[in-house]
């Protein structure tokens, strides 16, 4: 997960908000066709798609976004930011990345089971919210006895309360951009990287 070499296509996303023709984005850009506001379920990326026609979309449904699917998305129009996203996108974010999140608990388990330190004084555990030295510590030895195998597991072992919310909130505040290092969603592009669908 905190490999971000090479590409990072996603197969599958999850849809944000259908943005309806002509609704104007925060962008300022007029659509002439129905957009889809969408984020990746593999890497977090944010999109906006181009439904078939006549398909019927809802918010926190799964569609395939590969190329030559035959299903609700036409293609990928592009990728976008968070400051992209239209208020009824951004409202859904939080549930959308929290269902996300408990598909692929087993993922975020091994990251707290194989997280490594950063620097000799901060430890990527730290990166978390409300995950300071004290809980961090009780999560290293906790792991050392025994890996941990769900989300109850670390909640029961440790102090940390809430693994899920801990996770998904990092996730939102990578997907703002306000962070200096990325354990789970993909890096926002550079200005020239804008253009690239995928």
């Amino acid at each position: 997960m905190e490999n971000h070499q090479g590409r990072m296509y996603e197969s599958h996303a999850y849809i944000l908000a259908v943005i309806p023709p002509k609704m104007y984005l925060r962008d300022s850009r007029p659509h002439s066709q129905t957009v889809v506001q969408a984020i990746g379920e593999s890497y977090f990326t944010l999109l906006e798609l181009v439904p078939q026609k006549g398909a019927n979309l809802s918010p926190q449904e799964r569609v395939s976004i590969e190329k030559g699917a035959r299903g609700k998305i036409d293609h990928v129009q592009r990728r976008i930011t968070y400051e992209d996203l239209a208020a009824e996108s951004e409202a859904e974010l939080p549930l959308v990345v929290e269902i996300i999140v408990t598909k692929r608990e087993h993922d975020y388990v091994r990251f707290f089971n194989e997280a490594k330190p950063i620097t000799t004084r901060m430890h990527s555990l730290q990166l978390l919210p409300g995950i300071g030295q004290t809980i961090m510590w009780a999560i290293l030895e906790e792991r050392k006895r025994q890996p941990f195998k769900s989300f109850d597991d670390i909640a029961e072992r440790t102090k940390l309360q809430n693994p899920k919310k801990v996770v998904t909130g990092r996730i939102i505040e990578e997907l703002q951009g306000d962070v200096k290092r990325w354990l789970f969603v993909r890096p926002p592009p550079q200005d020239t990287d804008r253009s690239r669908s995928r």
